[in-house]
């Protein structure tokens, strides 16, 4: 066994004809309970808010609620015009938390096996095979982005649910697990030829959906233009500290915050309440403008997506400091965990990113509020 560190434990393995090695990183610190005093917790994550806020400027709902993510333990599916900071911030994020960070880029080509192995041939002209991104980093894989998701094939789709709903994988006849694994993965909203959209199964699996939009702030522009230390993304995420939260321990950190946050059940009420509205809107008496209201909705929230938009509130309450779940928590990620969970008739589907705003914005005004 190697020093301690990075500890590799290879295994060889006879694929295809090659020599299959795969190295699989272990953390020599162990496992470690999360510290009893949330305090410390709650101070590290605003910590890490602030330093998301320093790396990429105007994006502070999103980086809270990117927060709020990593501490539910959910994936994020992310919605953005091209250069608006979705990489940088989720490299920003991934240096922060430590572990292994993978990026892949959907193509039409791409094939399920494309993330669990490649072929090489190595400098004595022998064919090797080496773990692909899924498998590089073992069980140390902690953020894992698929960019432009829907340009690969539903083959891929169905490997990411895989791994979304279970954060694990079976290849060469033995399962891989993820156990600290967030999955964020964005979409092409340009080219339409040779796109798939990924199904409603996989689109429920992400905790929220977060769109990302370019500063409005003229000095903002500015800054982003003009200071040269936004130049440089490499350099600009160097002077961030590494493991600024430790990602391992993030899983206990996570339960220990929803067993603490207490929601009341008024609260219960209000949030089944909400969520039941996606699915029946005319019985809360939700209207929209040119929309008949009854023929709107093919499905709504799931639950699934209910048990999620509980788990999201209570740490958007937890970062307030509050050890309940008020009605502002759940407003504030509503839209983020709800919305993508949201499905419409075909005749209505085409104008989504016109309607589902104001949908559930009526939702929010319609249903009481404790």
């Amino acid at each position: 066994m190697d020093a301690p560190g990075q500890i590799a434990q290879n295994h060889r393995r006879l694929y295809a004809g090659a020599v299959f090695l795969l190295e699989t990183p272990v953390s020599t610190r162990g496992i470690v309970r999360p510290d009893s005093d949330l305090g410390a917790w709650r101070s590290a994550a605003l910590k890490l808010e602030s330093e998301i806020n320093s790396t990429v400027l105007g994006q502070e709902e999103v980086a809270r609620l990117l927060v709020i993510a990593v501490f539910g333990r959910g994936h994020v599916l992310l919605e953005g015009d091209v250069g608006v900071g979705k990489t940088t911030m989720l490299r920003c994020l991934a240096r922060l938390i430590g572990g292994g960070y993978e990026r892949v880029e959907g193509t039409i080509d791409l094939m399920p096996s494309d993330l669990i192995y490649h072929t090489f041939v190595d400098e004595q002209g022998k064919p090797r095979v080496a773990p692909g991104p899924l498998l590089k980093h073992g069980a140390a894989l902690s953020t894992f982005f698929f960019n432009e998701v829907n340009r690969a094939r539903p083959q891929m789709h169905s490997l990411l649910l895989r791994v979304m709903a279970e954060r694990s994988v079976t290849a060469f006849d033995r399962e891989y697990r993820f156990p600290h694994l967030q999955v964020y993965a964005d979409r092409n909203r340009v080219e339409k030829e040779e796109t798939f959209e990924i199904p409603a199964a996989a689109r429920d699996r992400f905790l929220m959906e977060l769109e990302i939009r370019a500063p409005a702030d003229p000095e903002l522009q500015r800054r982003l233009m003009v200071e040269t230390r936004f130049h440089d993304v490499d350099a600009l995420l160097e002077r961030l500290p590494h493991g600024l939260v430790a990602y391992e321990q993030l899983n206990d950190v996570a339960a220990s915050v929803q067993s603490h946050v207490q929601a009341t059940a008024t609260l219960q009420t209000y949030a089944l309440d909400l969520c039941r509205a996606t699915s029946v809107p005319g019985a809360f008496g939700v209207r929209i403008s040119d929309v008949d209201i009854e023929r709107f909705v093919q499905a709504g929230v799931s639950p699934r997506g209910m048990s999620l938009l509980l788990r999201a509130a209570r740490i958007a309450a937890w970062l307030r400091g509050r050890n309940a779940v008020a009605p502002e928590d759940i407003h504030q990620v509503f839209l983020a965990a709800i919305a993508h969970r949201v499905f419409l008739k075909p005749v209505y589907e085409l104008r989504r990113s016109e309607l589902v705003g104001e949908f559930l914005s009526q939702v929010l005004s319609r249903v009481a509020a404790p």
